[in-house]
């Protein structure tokens, strides 16, 4: 797409510095129109999924958005995610683009399984609320995090400890009968014993009991106006998830919307990107 400005951005995190080769923790791509700098900037992250080509950034910024595609340290790490560290690490995106880019307006894009890390962030921003995990210390940089003005969740789960729940059976040995069982491998028998040592950061983001990455929380301090947008055809998030998802909002200004495409959206992007351009605008 012509007329697209890319801009590699670096920068440290509130938690540690660059590595000895020289990289910054906080990656990520700034995708804008060429010309003035736009006033309204979209933000998306990942809890560990590379999201600076993100394939609704340029899509956007044809539209005069700007849309940082943004990576905290635990892109490709997420056996070792902390979600009050991954906060601050967004909370250095937000910052860059109200006091760099000159964006006065932060649309926060929660995509995937990062509808849930989003909503955390805006949840901590208003409202804070996310506790270190057991054994570590406070994150001071978390307590002023710089809130976003708008909310969209695109083909988002309703968040990790409830997907992995939902999903995850390695003791069904024929995937057409799920009542096929070795028993040798139920991950719920506790004769098994977890596969993992105590206190693990994996807990941090896939915990049923302790993570505190589940949306619905975080939903619940959500009160900017919000976008909720399903796709009937995606392979792993569904109809009951983006409901639920839309329910747990406090917005009272929220919409939900369906498009007939996979998780992926590779038939609609043009389309999906009218519909989050026209809403905005709206607002």
């Amino acid at each position: 797409m012509s007329g697209i400005v890319r801009e590699f951005v670096g920068l440290p995190s509130p938690l540690t510095g660059r590595a000895g080769a020289g990289g910054h923790p906080c990656q990520g791509v700034y995708h804008r129109p060429a010309g003035n700098p736009p006033r309204t900037a979209f933000i998306a992250t990942h809890y560990n999924v590379d999201f600076s080509e993100h394939y609704l950034a340029e899509h956007l910024a044809t539209r005069g958005y700007g849309f940082l595609g943004w990576n905290t340290r635990f892109r490709g790490n997420e056996a070792h995610f902390l979600l009050d560290h991954a906060l601050a690490e967004i909370g250095t995106g937000v910052r860059w683009l109200r006091e760099h880019a000159g964006a006065e307006r932060i649309v926060l894009l929660g995509n995937s399984g990062g509808g849930s890390l989003m909503a955390a962030y805006q949840s901590q921003a208003v409202e804070p609320n996310v506790t270190p995990v057991a054994g570590m210390r406070p994150v001071s940089a978390i307590e002023d995090l710089p809130a976003g003005d708008l909310f969209i969740a695109l083909a988002a789960h309703s968040g990790r400890p409830e997907v992995l729940t939902a999903w995850m059976d390695p003791s069904v040995t024929d995937e057409t009968d799920p009542l096929s069982a070795d028993p040798a491998l139920d991950p719920f028998n506790p004769e098994n014993g977890p596969p993992y040592d105590a206190l693990r950061t994996w807990l941090s983001m896939w915990s049923l009991r302790t993570s505190q990455c589940a949306a619905a929380p975080h939903l619940a301090r959500i009160t900017a106006p919000s976008l909720v947008v399903h796709a009937t055809a995606d392979e792993c998030v569904y109809d009951s998830d983006a409901r639920a998802v839309f329910d747990a909002l406090a917005s009272s200004d929220k919409t939900l919307d369906f498009i007939k495409d996979t998780h992926y959206l590779p038939r609609s992007r043009a389309w999906v990107a009218d519909l989050m351009d026209a809403w905005v605008r709206d607002h």
